[in-house]
């Protein structure tokens, strides 16, 4: 499910039907103290639009990263703890959502208690880790862990089918890796060398807490190393999990026991109450048997240390001072750079969003999101499928059978703005006064029953992704739905009282963006119905491809820090996307002109000018080093500097507006400009 990492998404109006004239917009859209005119728009136009915001806004320590996105989160965030501690102030009614939503925030907020607690909270569950006696008992632990949230070797999860889209299907998915990806245990460098120093005395220091001899912690540091490696080398490369064919391995339960046994299978899912499951999708098949040979040299006791770092690494940030300090140094200081811990209240924030999140966004919803934007925002979307249907039936390299499937797949679009009609109960799930990490564990387990209960059932294409008060948006191909939530559905993504151009360049690109999802590397090879089948003539499919190769080959000439360079392959979706957002909203900021006057200047910028500066400084953002590289290695998303630089080179209309000629770094060729839709 491509999702915009930075969070776009869009509030939708007739586009500026109401704005005030003239130079009174000035300040409302584009902000001149935002811009570095010291730097002219063919040198560098990501300084130039963002230059001045990024001068302004220096990374606060708490950040790795510090952008537009991040003060929007921020202002959400304040507007959801105003929320729940209104609620909190007065009494509520045991069992009800809003005493659940009280007492989850206040045992987040209570550190005293924690601390007293110590590592009291997960002591039965490493207890149960240290007895296992037996590979079927392991095998009953792993599925335990995963209910809740943890997943050591591998994940679970419960989705469509990707070839039969309206029934749900069990899928298992690789995982396992504490640092995220295996390039930080396979990649011998100085850089990847330090963190994973930092990682062994950070599994250390938790194995210490709970008591290990110095020799002991040392012993777990190596088994949770060593298996850590193998799931690594194992695992599927970033590219290879943007294969979609490659990543779809349904077949019965007996014969995918009979291929691997990295795992007791039958105790496994009987452990889940899956003892009748009789298919699945495994997602990446070699990945299985590649762990199962590497286990057969494993013994239970490393096991048994790689299954107890990953539980209390899981439930490190909602125990005592020492683990949560612990993990900060790691995950913050050395993976990411950031300088110093959130502030405690965000973090309880957070984790009531995370457990509650619906019935928080119902609240959000009924204060921060009037009736009205829903209806602007279906307009506005409108346009951009027009737009877009437009592109379509006018691209030279692309034959009419294709067209026709691509019309009819746009046409079938699933909208959905704002909030689910239908809120998810949370009457089930008990939240008390026990510990953090207790009802932290408690809600894991709530929503991985909620999960399981869809195995063998159709798909609700009702059900959302995302919680109404997220910044993002995402398109999910299996529904072919474009998902736009309230959170984000506020200024600087759309302003009310801002000029048509800098909607379009804010908000439409983020609609358009989405929209390409459903075309890009990934999302072309699902059907109308969400069916992953190839609708595509070979001819077209290769010139699709010959195209988005050049894409490619762009991005990974991008050196981000010191020698490292962009991966252009593994941020493909998101760079067409970015592209085609790029292309479809200035093509239905366009249709709204027809027939009116052209817009006169504002603030001494062109209507054209305006527009891709609306684009620009959404994307405006201070990082660390340490986060370029992380970034770089886990996001299929570009840089935000690269999601202007290099994403407008390939624009024809920018070069235009702002008067781009040969030999300005920002120009690129028309030969070698590349545009896929």
């Amino acid at each position: 499910m491509p999702v915009l990492a930075a969070g776009m998404v869009a509030l939708a109006s007739s586009c500026g039907s109401t704005a005030p004239k003239g130079e009174e917009l000035s300040n409302l859209a584009i902000d001149p103290a935002n811009l570095d005119t010291t730097v002219a728009p063919g040198v560098d136009f990501y300084q130039y639009a963002c230059g001045g915001w990024m001068k302004n806004n220096p990374l606060k320590p708490e950040y790795s990263s510090y952008g537009v996105f991040h003060q929007l989160r921020e202002d959400n965030q304040e507007q959801v703890r105003t929320l729940i501690e209104e609620l909190s102030a007065q009494p509520q009614a045991d069992g009800s959502v809003a005493q659940k939503i009280a007492t989850m925030y206040a045992m987040a907020m209570d550190s005293t208690k924690t601390n007293e607690q110590g590592y009291e909270p997960i002591k039965e569950q490493l207890e149960a880790i240290r007895t296992l006696a037996s590979k079927s008992e392991l095998s009953k632990m792993v599925a335990t862990l995963q209910r809740e949230g943890i997943t050591p070797y591998f994940s679970l999860y419960v989705g469509a089918d990707d070839k039969n889209s309206s029934m749900n299907i069990v899928t298992l998915y690789q995982s396992g890796l504490g640092m995220g990806d295996r390039d930080y245990y396979l990649q011998d460098d100085e850089a990847m060398a330090k963190v994973r120093e930092a990682y062994k005395l950070y599994i250390n220091q938790l194995f210490t807490f709970i008591g290990s001899s110095p020799e002991q912690a040392e012993a777990a540091v190596e088994s949770v190393m060593k298996i850590e490696k193998g799931i690594a080398e194992a695992s599927y490369t970033r590219e290879e999990l943007r294969d979609t064919q490659k990543n779809y391995n349904k077949l019965s339960l007996a014969d995918f026991r009979k291929q691997n046994s990295v795992v007791d299978w039958e105790a496994y899912f009987s452990a889940l109450g899956l003892s009748d499951l009789k298919e699945l999708n495994a997602a990446q098949l070699g990945y299985y048997a590649a762990l199962d040979k590497f286990l057969q040299g494993i013994s239970l006791d490393e096991q048994k240390c790689y299954l107890a770092f990953s539980l209390m690494n899981s439930a490190a940030g909602y125990l005592d001072d020492n683990f949560v300090n612990a993990s900060f140094d790691f995950y913050g200081k050395a993976m990411s750079g950031i300088q110093e811990q959130q502030p405690r209240w965000k973090r309880a924030v957070n984790s009531v969003n995370s457990t509650l999140g619906e019935a928080v966004g119902e609240m959000y919803v009924a204060k921060y999101f009037p009736a009205s934007s829903k209806e602007r925002m279906l307009t506005l979307v409108k346009n951009l499928q027009t737009a877009l249907g437009e592109r379509i039936a006018s691209l030279p390299w692309m034959g009419d059978s294709t067209k026709l499937k691509a019309q009819q797949k746009l046409s079938s679009f699933t909208i959905k703005i704002g909030y689910p009609d239908k809120w998810r109960d949370y009457g089930s799930l008990e939240i008390k006064a026990d510990s953090y990490w207790a009802n932290i564990r408690r809600a894991q387990v709530f929503d991985f029953d909620y999960m399981l209960a869809d195995v063998g059932k159709p798909v609700d294409k009702s059900r959302w992704y995302m919680t109404p008060q997220t910044v993002n948006a995402y398109y999910s191909p299996n529904t072919n739905e474009i998902c736009f939530p309230a959170g984000i559905l506020q200024p600087p993504f759309f302003n009310p009282e801002a000029d048509d151009a800098v909607n379009y360049g804010a908000i439409g690109v983020v609609i358009g963006h989405e929209m390409t999802h459903g075309f890009d590397d990934q999302g072309r090879n699902y059907d109308k119905d969400g069916n992953l089948v190839d609708w595509w003539t070979a001819q077209d499919a290769a010139q699709f491809t010959q195209r988005a190769d050049i894409l490619a080959d762009q991005y990974s000439s991008i050196i981000v820090v010191d020698t490292v360079h962009a991966n252009g392959r593994y941020t493909l979706g998101e760079n067409i996307a970015d592209q085609g957002g790029l292309l479809v909203a200035h093509q239905a900021y366009m249709n709204s002109l027809k027939g009116k006057e052209t817009p006169a200047p504002i603030a001494g910028f062109t209507h054209e000018q305006r527009f891709y500066l609306g684009y620009a400084g959404l994307w405006a953002m201070n990082i660390r080093p340490e986060e370029i590289v992380r970034l770089t290695k886990i996001d299929p998303h570009s840089l935000g500097k690269w999601r202007v630089n290099a994403a407008l080179k390939n624009i024809d209309d920018f070069y235009t507006a702002f008067d781009i000629k040969e030999g300005d770094a920002m120009y690129l060729a028309p030969e070698k400009r590349v545009n896929v839709w």
